[in-house]
């Protein structure tokens, strides 16, 4: 079954706990926290001490996306303020393989993340060390970007080259993702869709959630 994780970036963020346990009730299988540095990304969101603080509230995974410049300092915060998944840029790890097996010691799943312009070829001497691959369909930093559609190949291929391996890797898609976009990724081969203003936004989030799982 696709898993719907709910991007905390557009909540309200006068109002988190609440937020989370609204999407919690609703039936979301994990909660997306995109951590910007505003270096890497122009904006700044969630440290460590928010997601510790957040983490007594819910029982949902915590999907923690770094966008950071420098994700080797941030796994051990993170890990402690209760991350179950742990996602770095290519764009930021030069040695990729020494950071995902840091990740993975730490006891969380570890997971590549590849802004719109970076090639699979990124990732293919470390796929069969992945738990999962965050296809960015939008250029990170801010919710309520439209969807590139060049995405849709590239998942194609993701979807290709794990199989052909015959690996078990999660496939989410973050980025411009409603009913329209989500039924497209899910037929090329994702496995978790990242949303945002699509369930946020919605005025009924058990249905909006469905709605992108297809249920309805």
């Amino acid at each position: 079954m696709i898993k719907i994780a709910p991007s905390l970036l557009s909540a309200n963020f006068a109002y988190l706990a609440d937020e989370i346990k609204k999407v919690e009730a609703a039936g979301a299988d994990l909660l997306h926290l995109d951590i910007m540095d505003g270096h890497f990304v122009p904006n700044l969101t969630f440290g460590p001490p928010v997601i510790a603080a957040l983490r007594k509230v819910t029982k949902l995974p915590f999907d923690v996306h770094l966008m950071v410049t420098n994700p080797q300092e941030l796994i051990e915060p993170f890990v402690q303020a209760g991350a179950d998944i742990l996602t770095v840029h290519a764009e930021t790890a030069p040695h990729m393989h020494r950071l995902i097996q840091t990740i993975k010691a730490s006891g969380v799943r570890a997971a590549v993340s590849l802004n719109p312009a970076t090639s699979l070829t990124t990732i293919e001497e470390v796929l069969s060390d992945l738990d999962m691959v965050l296809i960015m369909s939008v250029n990170p930093g801010f919710g309520g970007q439209q969807f590139i559609p060049e995405s849709i190949n590239k998942i194609k291929r993701l979807r290709q080259l794990i199989e052909s391996r015959n690996l078990k890797i999660d496939i989410e898609v973050d980025g411009g993702i409603n009913k329209t976009t989500a039924r497209t990724v899910v037929d090329a081969g994702a496995t978790i869709l990242v949303a945002g203003s699509a369930v946020y936004g919605a005025p009924d989030v058990t249905k909006a959630i469905q709605d992108l799982r297809g249920l309805s």
